[in-house]
C-alpha cells in the first residue's frame, strides 16, 4: 500500500469517480491511476469502486470505510508537512477560506488586506460558494478554514467557532412609503415584494421564520446569493430589499435608504470553522484573530481540546460576541 494510492482513491471520490478529471486536477495520466487502484484493490482483496466496464460507477460500502480512513491519513500527512514548514519557514505558505460572497465582499476586505501586508509571503486563495459547498469544502480539507452563517452546524467534524452578530435591513427607494413609516412592523414588510437572498444563504432561515412566527407569507419576487445583485433589482422597482446591514454602503448607496430590521428578525451568527485536528501554523491563528479578535490563540487551542461538538457549544454559549 502506498500514500499516492490512497491519494488517488482519495482523489476520484471527491472528482465525481471521473478519473479523467482526476488525472487532470494531479498532473498525470488515467491510465497510471486507474493502475494503481487496481493494485490497491488487488492487494488489499476488496473493491473500492463498483464498476460498469471501464467506467466507475459508486463507492462501495467497504469503500466508504476505506476513503475515510485514506482521508484521515493523508489530512495527518498534511499536517506533518504543516509542521515542518512552520519550523522551517513560520511566514511562507498558503491559506485556504472557502466564503459567501457577502463575507467576501463586506466582512473580509479589511482582514485580508491586514494579513496580506503582515505576511507577504502567504498566498491566500478564497473560494465563494453556497453554505453547504463552504462547509463541505472544509470538512473534507479541501480548503483551510470555512467563514459563513448557514450550514456550519451540519458538519460533525468541523469546530465552529462564533466571530460576529449581525441583523439585516430593509433597503427601499428614498421616496418610498416604508421610508415615511416610525415603527416598522413585520406586518409592513410583507405587504410589499420582496426581493432577497436565495433559501439557505446568510441568515435567510432567521427571515423566513420571522414571517412563519406571524402566520404571514412574505411575497418574495425574486432571489439573489449577491446582495449587490438585490440592490439592482430594488433600484429597477422590483420589490423592497432584505439585505444583512454590513451590505449597505452610505456611500455607495445614497439613492437607498436603509431601515433598521434587528427588532423584526432574529440576529444570526457567522462562525469560522475548520477540520478537528487540522494543525494550525500560526499566520493561520493570526487570521483567525483578525477576523475575530475575541478568538484568541488560547481560545482557539481551548475549544480543539473540547471533546465534543456539544462542548464546543457550551464552551461558546456565553461567549459575548461583537456586532456587526
Amino acid at each position: 500500500m502506498k500514500l499516492q494510492q490512497l491519494r488517488y482513491i482519495w482523489e476520484v471520490a471527491h472528482h465525481d469517480l471521473n478519473v479523467s478529471a482526476t488525472a487532470k486536477s494531479l498532473y498525470t495520466s488515467q491510465p497510471g491511476i486507474s493502475k494503481q487502484i487496481r493494485l490497491l484493490e488487488d492487494e488489499l482483496g476488496v473493491e473500492i469502486f463498483s464498476r460498469s466496464g471501464k467506467h466507475l460507477t459508486r463507492v462501495t460500502p467497504t469503500g466508504e470505510e476505506i476513503l475515510k480512513i485514506a482521508g484521515d491519513i493523508l489530512r495527518q500527512v498534511e499536517s506533518i508537512k504543516q509542521l515542518t514548514q512552520q519550523h522551517n519557514s513560520p511566514n511562507k505558505g498558503s491559506l485556504s477560506i472557502a466564503t459567501t460572497h457577502t463575507q467576501a465582499r463586506y466582512a473580509l476586505p479589511s482582514v485580508i488586506q491586514g494579513f496580506i501586508a503582515k505576511y507577504p509571503e502567504v498566498s491566500l486563495h478564497m473560494h465563494q460558494g453556497t453554505p453547504v459547498q463552504i462547509s463541505e469544502k472544509a470538512a473534507d480539507g479541501t480548503v483551510d478554514f470555512a467563514i459563513a452563517t448557514e450550514a456550519m452546524e451540519l458538519y460533525n467534524d468541523l469546530l465552529m467557532m462564533p466571530c460576529y452578530r449581525w441583523n439585516r435591513c430593509i433597503l427601499v427607494p428614498k421616496n418610498h412609503p416604508l421610508a415615511q413609516l416610525a415603527d416598522l412592523t413585520i406586518e409592513d414588510v410583507a405587504e410589499h415584494p420582496i426581493v432577497t437572498y436565495v433559501f439557505g444563504f446568510t441568515g435567510r432561515s432567521r427571515l423566513d421564520d420571522a414571517f412563519s412566527k406571524k402566520h404571514l407569507e412574505p411575497k418574495v419576487v425574486f432571489t439573489a446569493t449577491d446582495a449587490d445583485v438585490i440592490k439592482t433589482y430594488v433600484r429597477l422597482g422590483l420589490g423592497i430589499g432584505i439585505v444583512a446591514h454590513m451590505a449597505y454602503d452610505p456611500v455607495l448607496d445614497t439613492d437607498l435608504v436603509a431601515i433598521e430590521a434587528g427588532h423584526l428578525f432574529e440576529s444570526s451568527v457567522t462562525s469560522i470553522g475548520f477540520r478537528k485536528g487540522t494543525y494550525l501554523r500560526g499566520y493561520m491563528y493570526d487570521f483567525i484573530h483578525a477576523f475575530a479578535p475575541h478568538l484568541t490563540r488560547t481560545v482557539v487551542d481551548e475549544a480543539m481540546a473540547l471533546p465534543s461538538k456539544e462542548a464546543q457549544l457550551e464552551y461558546f454559549a456565553n461567549m459575548k460576541l461583537p456586532t456587526c
